[in-house]
C-alpha cells in the first residue's frame, strides 16, 4: 500500500511539473527594456527588436521598447551601428542592453547632424503613436502616419519613408482594406526594398484573393537567407495559401509541410497547429477525406494545449468538416464541446470576444444555431427548437442581428414542419421585425462606411500629395548631384587607366595560378579514375577464382563444406565490397580480409599447405593505412602457382614487423615450386591472366606512390638459391 501511495505522489508531482512547463511556454507577457551605449549610456534609437515567435518593434528616441514575449523566447537586437545581440527570456524582468564601444560619433554616423537626429526621433515617435492606435482608431493611426511623412521633408530619407508607408499598409491590412494595403506596400517597396514589406505585400494579395500576384511576390522570398524561423514558416504558409487558391493542391500541401517542419524544429507551437489545420483544409478541397481527418485530429490535439479560444476555433472548423460529410452526430458532439469550453472562458475574455461581433466570430449563439441545423438535418425537430431558442436569446443579448434573423426564420420553418402553425406565424412575425431592424442598421452602416471611405480617401490623397512633392524635390536634388558627379568622373578617368593596368597584371597572375592548380586537379582526377578502373578489374578476377573454389566443393558433393565455405565467402565478399571504393583502408581490415581469404583456400587445399600470419606484438596496425586488396593477389599467387603444384605439404607465412617508427615491413613467403617452374606448367591463357593481374597491381602501386609520396614499396625474390619458393617484401610507410 505504501508503495502505491509513493508512486501516486510521484505521478502527481510529474503531472503538475509538466502542466506548469506547458503553461509557462504558452503564456505571453509584455516586457520593456532599453538599448544604450555601455560607456556613456547614450540611448540608441531605431534598433530592430524581434522574437523567434514573430513579434517585432523598434526602440524609440530614448532607446526604449516594449514587446510581447513568452518564457524561452529569443530576443534579437539588430542595427547597422553594432553587431547583432541575442538574449533568451528567462523571466519578466526588464531587458537592458549595453552596447560596447558605442559613442555619440556612432549615433551620428552617415553624416547626420543633431537636427537630423531630432527629426528621425520625431518620425519614429509618430510611427509609434500610429501603431498604438492601429487596432482601436484607424483615423488617428493614419493621421500620425501622415504627420510622420510630412515631417520627413521634401527630401526625406527613403528608408524612413518606406517605414511610414509600410506602417500605413499594416493599418489597412489589420482593418481588411486589402486594396489600400497592397497600394501602400507597393509604394513602400518603391522607396526601399525590404523583405518584411515584400512578405506583407504577398500576404495582402493572398487575403485579397489575388493568388497569382501573391505567388509571384512570395516565391523569391524562399531563396532569402538569414531569416528567423518564424518568418520562414509564414512565407511557406502563405505560399501554400496562394497555391491552394490557384487550385494546385499538391504544391500547397508541399509548402505547408515545409513550414510545418521548420515550426516543429523551432517549437513554434501556434504555427504547428495552424499548418496541420491548413493541410487538412487542402485535403478537404481535394476530396481526400481520410488524409484530412488525420491532420484535423493532429490540429485538435495541438489546439487543446493552447489558449481555449484556439481550441474552440479548431473544434468549429472540424465540426464544419463533419457537417459537409453529413456526419451530424459527430458534428453535434464537437459543437457541444465548443459550447462547454466557451462557457468556461474567463469573464474578461468573454467581454473581449463579444465587444464586436464580426461575421467570422465564434459565439455561443452561432454554435447553437449550427447545432440546431444539424438536428434539423436528422429530423430531430424538438432538439432543434431548444437550440434555436437559445441562439435567438443569446443573439439578442449580444446584439447579433444576423444570427437572430437566421435563427428566428429557421425556428419558424421548424414549427411549420411540426404542424404548429400558430407558433410558426408568431415566430415569422418576430423574424420580420428583426429583418426591419437589420435593414435600418445596414442603412446606417452603409452611410457610416461611405463617410469613413471619404475620410480615408482624403487622408490617402494627402499622403499621395506629400509623396509627389517629395519625388519632385528629390528629382531636382538628383540633377544637382548628377552635375557634381560629372565633374568628379573626369578626374576619376585618369586613375582608372592606372588601376586597369594593375588589375590586368593581377588577372594575369591569377590566371597563371588557376591554370597551374587546374592541371594539378586534373592529374589527381585522372589518377583517381585510373585507380577506380583498376579496382573494378581486380574484383571480378578475385570473385571468379573464389567461386571456382565453391564449385570444387559442389562437384565433390561435399554439401557441408560448401555451405561452410559459402558462409566464409560471403563474409569475405562483404569486406571486399565495403572497401572497394577506398584508396586506403586500415591495415587491420586488410589483415582480416587476408585471414578470411587464406582460411577459404586452406579449406580447399588442406593437404597442400599450412599457413601462419604473424604480427609483431609491438606493431600498432591501426596506425597504418594500406590500399585494399593489395596483399591478396600475391598470397593467391603463392597458393595457386607455388604451393598447389608442390608434391609434399608446403608452408605459407605472412610476417609483419617494424622497419622503423614510421615504416612497416610485410613479408609473404612460400616454399612452393618457385616462379620459374610455375611458369613452365601454365598454359598460354594462364600466362596472359597472370600478366594482366600483376600488371594491374603494379599500376596501382605506381599511381598511389605518385599521389602519396612513395607510400608503398614491393620487391619479389626467390626464397632459395635453387629457385624454389618465393618471397614478397612490402614496405609500407605511415601517413
Amino acid at each position: 500500500m505504501n508503495k502505491i501511495y509513493h508512486i501516486a505522489i510521484v505521478l502527481l508531482i510529474g503531472t503538475f511539473t509538466c502542466f506548469s512547463q506547458v503553461s509557462e511556454r504558452i503564456s505571453e507577457m509584455q516586457i520593456k527594456g532599453s538599448v544604450k551605449g555601455q560607456v556613456n549610456k547614450i540611448p540608441i534609437s531605431g534598433v530592430e527588436v524581434s522574437t523567434n515567435a514573430g513579434e517585432y518593434t523598434l526602440t524609440d528616441g530614448l532607446g526604449e521598447f516594449r514587446i510581447s514575449v513568452a518564457i524561452g523566447d529569443e530576443l534579437v537586437f539588430e542595427s547597422p551601428q553594432f553587431e547583432t545581440v541575442r538574449h533568451i527570456i528567462r523571466s519578466s524582468e526588464d531587458v537592458d542592453v549595453l552596447v560596447k564601444d558605442f559613442s555619440e560619433t556612432d549615433q551620428g554616423a552617415f553624416g547626420r547632424s543633431k537636427s537630423v537626429e531630432g527629426r528621425v526621433s520625431l518620425h519614429k515617435a509618430y510611427l509609434d503613436s500610429a501603431n498604438s492606435y492601429k487596432k482601436t482608431n484607424i483615423e488617428s493611426s493614419i493621421d500620425f502616419i501622415t504627420k510622420s511623412i510630412a515631417h520627413l521633408g521634401k527630401r526625406g530619407n527613403k528608408k524612413e519613408l518606406s517605414q511610414s508607408l509600410t506602417t500605413l499598409g499594416e493599418v489597412y491590412l489589420y482593418h481588411k482594406h486589402y486594396d489600400l494595403a497592397i497600394s501602400s506596400f507597393s509604394d513602400a517597396l518603391e522607396a526601399q526594398n525590404a523583405t518584411r514589406t515584400t512578405f506583407l505585400l504577398g500576404k495582402s494579395y493572398v487575403l485579397n484573393g489575388d493568388f497569382e500576384n501573391a505567388k509571384t511576390t512570395l516565391d523569391p522570398l524562399e531563396k532569402v537567407k538569414n531569416m528567423v524561423p518564424f518568418q520562414k514558416v509564414e512565407i511557406n504558409e502563405y505560399l501554400g495559401d496562394a497555391y491552394l487558391g490557384l487550385g494546385d493542391i499538391d504544391k500547397a500541401v508541399a509548402f505547408y509541410e515545409e513550414g510545418l517542419i521548420i515550426a516543429e524544429k523551432n517549437q513554434i507551437t501556434p504555427k504547428v497547429t495552424d499548418l496541420n489545420s491548413k493541410i487538412a483544409d487542402a485535403y478537404v478541397k481535394d476530396n481526400r477525406s481520410i488524409e484530412a481527418e488525420g491532420y484535423y485530429t493532429n490540429s485538435l490535439q495541438l489546439a487543446e494545449r493552447q489558449a481555449p479560444q484556439r481550441s474552440i476555433q479548431e473544434k468549429e472548423k472540424v465540426a464544419d468538416f463533419y457537417n459537409k460529410k453529413s456526419r451530424f452526430d459527430e458534428e453535434i458532439q464537437m459543437r457541444k464541446e465548443s459550447l462547454n469550453e466557451l462557457e468556461g472562458l474567463s469573464p474578461e475574455t468573454k467581454r473581449a470576444k463579444n465587444k464586436k461581433v464580426s461575421p467570422d466570430s465564434i459565439t455561443s449563439q452561432r454554435i447553437n444555431y449550427k447545432i440546431a441545423n444539424a438536428y434539423i438535418a436528422q429530423d430531430n425537430y424538438d432538439e432543434a427548437i431548444t437550440y434555436l431558442q437559445k441562439s435567438i436569446v443569446e443573439a439578442d443579448s449580444d446584439d447579433d442581428l444576423i444570427i437572430q434573423k437566421d435563427a428566428t426564420r429557421k425556428l419558424s420553418e421548424v414549427y411549420e414542419h411540426k404542424g404548429e402553425v400558430n407558433k410558426a406565424f408568431e415566430t415569422y412575425q418576430d423574424y420580420v421585425a428583426v429583418v426591419d431592424t437589420l435593414y435600418i442598421r445596414k442603412e446606417q452602416e452603409i452611410a457610416q462606411a461611405a463617410r469613413f471611405n471619404r475620410e480615408i480617401a482624403s487622408k490617402q490623397s494627402r499622403i499621395a500629395g506629400l509623396e509627389q512633392e517629395r519625388e519632385l524635390s528629390q528629382s531636382k536634388y538628383d540633377l544637382a548631384v548628377a552635375g557634381q558627379q560629372l565633374e568628379q568622373e573626369s578626374n576619376k578617368r585618369k586613375n582608372w587607366v592606372i588601376y586597369s593596368l594593375l588589375f590586368g597584371m593581377l588577372l594575369t597572375g591569377l590566371a597563371a595560378f588557376f591554370f597551374y592548380r587546374s592541371n594539378r586537379q586534373q592529374k589527381l582526377a585522372n589518377n583517381l579514375l585510373a585507380l577506380k578502373s583498376l579496382r573494378s578489374q581486380m574484383n571480378p578476377h578475385f570473385i571468379f577464382n573464389a567461386l571456382n573454389s565453391v564449385n570444387n566443393f559442389i562437384a565433390k558433393s561435399d554439401e557441408r563444406s560448401a555451405n561452410r565455405y559459402l558462409s566464409d565467402f560471403s563474409a569475405l565478399m562483404r569486406a571486399v565490397l565495403e572497401n572497394s571504393e577506398e584508396n586506403f583502408i586500415p591495415l587491420s581490415k586488410e589483415l582480416e580480409l587476408i585471414g578470411l581469404y587464406v582460411k577459404l583456400e586452406h579449406s580447399r587445399f588442406p593437404d597442400k599447405f599450412d599457413y601462419q600470419i604473424n604480427v609483431d606484438e609491438t606493431v600498432d596496425i591501426d596506425s597504418f593505412q594500406i590500399p585494399p586488396m593489395l596483399l591478396q593477389p600475391y598470397i593467391e599467387n603463392a597458393i595457386w602457382h607455388g604451393l598447389r603444384y608442390k608434391k609434399d605439404k608446403g608452408n605459407l607465412n605472412v610476417n609483419l614487423d617494424y622497419v622503423d617508427t614510421n615504416s612497416l615491413r610485410i613479408i609473404i613467403e612460400d616454399d612452393g615450386i618457385g616462379r620459374k617452374k610455375s611458369a613452365t606448367l601454365k598454359t598460354q591463357n594462364q600466362r596472359k591472366q597472370k600478366s594482366k593481374g600483376m600488371g594491374n597491381i603494379r599500376k596501382r602501386i605506381a599511381i598511389l606512390n605518385d599521389m602519396y609520396k612513395d607510400k608503398v614499396d614491393v620487391h619479389i625474390t626467390d626464397l632459395g638459391d635453387d629457385g624454389k619458393g618465393t618471397r614478397v617484401l612490402f614496405t609500407l610507410k605511415k601517413d
